[in-house]
C-alpha cells in the first residue's frame, strides 16, 4: 500500500527500502542470539575466577550485579548488531531510527503512539485473559516465575529497586526492541512482533510492532516494565504480600 494509492503521506505507509535480503537478516539474527548465550557462558565462566560467590553477596550487591550483566550483554549483542549490519552502509534513515521530534505530532508523534500502544496492550491483555479464561485454558506462567524470581530485590532498598529499573526499564527495552525491530520491512516487522510476543509469552505486547521510529516501542517497554517494579515496590512497601498477589494472577 503506497502513499499515492492512499492519498496520506503517514510514515507507517511508506514503503520500507532495505539493503539486505531475509538471509542476511536470517545470519544477523542468529548471530545476536549467538552472542548473548556466548556472553553468559562467558560471565558465568569468570565469576568465579573474579572471585565472586553469588549466593554470599547481599541484596544490593545482587541487584548491582544483575545491571552490571545486562549491561554487558546489551553492550555485546548491539555491538554485534550494529557491526554486521553497518556493513550494508550507508543505511537507510528508517533503520535503528530515534526520532524525539514532534512528540505528539498525529502522523509520527512516537510519545503519542506509544500511549496508543500501551492502551492496545492493556487490551490484548483483557481480551487474551478473557479468552483463556473462556476456553479453560492456563495463563502462561514464564512472566510470572521471572517476576518471582525478582521478589527479594523488589522494594528492598533505594539501589535494588534503581538498578531494577534500570534493568527493566532501560536495557532490556533498548536491546530487545533494536534486536526485535531495528531492522525494518513490513512482514519482518509483523513477524518479529510475533516472535517477541512468542519469546515473552505475552500476546499482550504484539501491539507494539506499528512503528517505524524505535522510540516508540522502547517507550511502550520502558513504561511497561518499571510500572510494573514500581507498581510492585509500592505495594511492598504498603505492606501487601507481592508474591501471593503475583502467584493469585
Amino acid at each position: 500500500m503506497g502513499t499515492k494509492e492512499t492519498g496520506l503521506d503517514w510514515p507507517i505507509f511508506r514503503r520500507w527500502d532495505v539493503p539486505w535480503t531475509w538471509q542476511s537478516i536470517s545470519l544477523t539474527s542468529l548471530a545476536c542470539g549467538l552472542s548473548f548465550v556466548l556472553t553468559g557462558l562467558t560471565e558465568a565462566t569468570a565469576i568465579p575466577y573474579l572471585g565472586i560467590q553469588i549466593g554470599e553477596l547481599g541484596l544490593d550487591e545482587k541487584a548491582e550485579f544483575l545491571f552490571a550483566s545486562q549491561g554487558l550483554t546489551t553492550a555485546v549483542v548491539l555491538g554485534v548488531l550494529y557491526g554486521l549490519t553497518n556493513s550494508f552502509g550507508p543505511l537507510p534513515n528508517d533503520v535503528f531510527r530515534y526520532d524525539l521530534k514532534e512528540p505528539f505530532n498525529l502522523q509520527k508523534g512516537w510519545l503519542l503512539w506509544a500511549g496508543a500502544g500501551l492502551v492496545g496492550a492493556l487490551l490484548a491483555i483483557a481480551l487474551t485473559g478473557a479468552a483463556m479464561s473462556f476456553f479453560g485454558g492456563e495463563t502462561p506462567q514464564r512472566e510470572t516465575d521471572a517476576l518471582v524470581r525478582l521478589l527479594p530485590l523488589i522494594g528492598s532498598s533505594t539501589v535494588s529497586t534503581a538498578s531494577l529499573l534500570a534493568i527493566t526499564g532501560v536495557l532490556a527495552p533498548i536491546l530487545e526492541e533494536n534486536v526485535f525491530r531495528g531492522v525494518p520491512t513490513p512482514v519482518a516487522i509483523v513477524i518479529s512482533a510475533a516472535v517477541f510476543a512468542l519469546a515473552h509469552l505475552t500476546p499482550g505486547e504484539f501491539p507494539q510492532f506499528c512503528a517505524r521510529n524505535l522510540m516508540t516501542p522502547i517507550t511502550i517497554h520502558a513504561f511497561w516494565n518499571s510500572g510494573v517494579i514500581l507498581l510492585l515496590t509500592f505495594l511492598q512497601l504498603q505492606g501487601y504480600d507481592i508474591r501471593e498477589l503475583i502467584q493469585a494472577q
